[in-house]
């Protein structure tokens, strides 16, 4: 009898310093889910801060992506126990939690992803149990696979990004980009030098913490670029936008645009 147990490929591919590329999905369509999940992306980030998708809809793309390459996470829509506990237990792999601009709040995702004494998690993983590849010791696995993403994205987390890096068990810092541009009072501008600054923080206290980090990229070429600033995990277009871009190369050359 075998006593591996299983590893979360996308904390592996993490620690061991490689690539991890989401592919984020907006609508809910279970159907889009899956198929996404057998393009190459190491994991479905599943948005339900800023999309209609609803927990019984992210059980079916849970369900429906059991056993596919790519592992689902949930972006909760506000950085709080509960919702994060509703996500794990229907049995995804990932949490990523938004607006996490004090310690405080990155001490709470960790303690929300993790049972007693580690953690503040409440136990009743039926759900999760039988999606989870690891189900027969669960509570262990999930203690040690789930990934917890905190969300830097407000100018007042980077006046406190070194006590946010510090944070045991936070696994990826990532930036929104363009709501920390908003914070700073850019209004969406992803190129002043106030933001590029503020990203430079995050990224040097990521680096001295051994926090991996990431960002959104919409393009290959951005990966590469953010790649060799120190950036880890990336946060590919929406479904939506790999559509439109795909509609846009197949019909610009019929219509000359």
């Amino acid at each position: 009898m075998s006593t591996t147990h299983w590893e979360s490929p996308v904390k592996k591919k993490l620690r061991e310093g490689l690539p991890v590329v989401a592919g984020t999905i907006m609508v809910n369509s279970i159907d889009v889910a899956a198929h996404m999940a057998t393009l190459g992306f190491d994991f479905l980030w599943i948005e339900m801060e800023h999309s209609p998708i609803t927990l019984e809809t992210l059980r079916n793309m849970v369900l429906a992506t059991r056993g596919l390459p790519a592992l689902p996470f949930a972006r909760v829509p506000v950085n709080e126990l509960w919702t994060a506990k509703r996500v794990l237990d229907a049995g995804v792999n990932g949490v990523i939690f938004p607006f996490t601009s004090t310690p405080e709040l990155a001490q709470q995702a960790v303690a929300a992803c993790h049972y007693p004494p580690l953690g503040r998690r409440g136990s009743g993983p039926t759900l999760a149990r039988f999606r989870w590849p690891d189900g027969d010791r669960y509570h262990d696995s999930a203690d040690e696979n789930t990934t917890v993403i905190v969300i830097i994205e407000e100018a007042r987390a980077v006046e406190r990004i070194d006590e946010i890096a510090a944070t045991p068990g936070v696994d990826v810092m990532f930036i929104g980009t363009s709501d920390l541009s908003f914070s700073l009072g850019l209004r969406g501008d992803q190129n002043h030098p106030k933001l590029h600054e503020a990203i430079a923080k995050v990224v040097d206290a990521g680096k001295r913490h051994g926090k991996s980090l990431g960002r959104p990229a919409g393009t290959p070429e951005q990966v590469k670029e953010y790649m060799r600033q120190g950036f880890q995990l990336f946060q590919a277009p929406t479904e939506i936008g790999l559509m439109t871009a795909g509609a846009r190369k197949y019909l610009g050359p019929l219509t000359g645009e």
